[in-house]
């Protein structure tokens, strides 16, 4: 990042002056957008120690920030808090397979949207196959998450942490019209699906 700040300030510098521009580094253009805050910075951490390291880089240089993983999140809730990133928590449905993951809990979106931060669920498809997100938001609740904010973390808080919310996540006119319809509470495991409906048109079911 400080390289890519340099590079960056050298190349505003030079304007449409090509000899005085660096040399091309692609590797470096990469990470201009996030330095401008066009995209965020996307933060692959576990641990708390970790997750802590990330607001504090993001903090130095300025910059947006989105929290993947996020395992020890409900240990530094009020850091997160003073963050106000979103977090995206998962995969939980897995065993610890490594240190990072000792204090791994289906408490912790719960924990975390209780405290008002942007929660989301994830598999880390192929870590856990896509199919079981809905478990997953599902073992959130009987873990002690609010039903509605775990329907939240599957679908509108999402497509906010990607910054795709103005299309899809949400049943609103000018969206992308995909609906499952179930037969009862999609948090239940005995729920089933009635209906698929994409772009307007039925999919499966009756």
């Amino acid at each position: 990042l400080f390289m890519a700040q340099d590079y960056m300030e050298r190349k505003e510098a030079a304007g449409e002056d090509v000899c005085k521009r660096p040399k091309a580094d692609m590797r470096l253009e990469a990470l201009l957008p996030v330095l401008r805050r066009e995209i965020p910075l996307k933060a692959h951490a576990h641990r708390a120690d970790d997750i802590c390291t990330a607001i504090r880089i993001a903090r130095e240089f300025g910059v947006k920030l989105t929290l993947e993983h996020c395992t020890e999140g409900h240990l530094i809730v009020e850091e997160l808090k003073r963050a106000g990133c979103p977090v995206a928590v998962g995969p939980t449905l897995t065993h610890a397979s490594k240190y990072e993951l000792v204090n791994k809990t289906f408490a912790t979106p719960g924990i975390l949207a209780r405290a008002g931060l942007q929660v989301s669920i994830i598999t880390d498809h192929s870590v856990i196959p896509q199919h079981y997100l809905p478990l997953c938001a599902g073992l959130a609740v009987k873990a002690g998450m609010d039903p509605f904010a775990a329907l939240q973390a599957i679908t509108i808080n999402p497509a906010r942490h990607l910054g795709v919310a103005d299309r899809v996540g949400s049943l609103e006119v000018g969206k992308d019209g995909d609906v499952v319809i179930a037969s009862g509470d999609p948090m239940v495991s005995d729920s089933q699906v009635e209906a698929v409906v994409v772009n307007g048109r039925l999919a499966a079911g009756k």
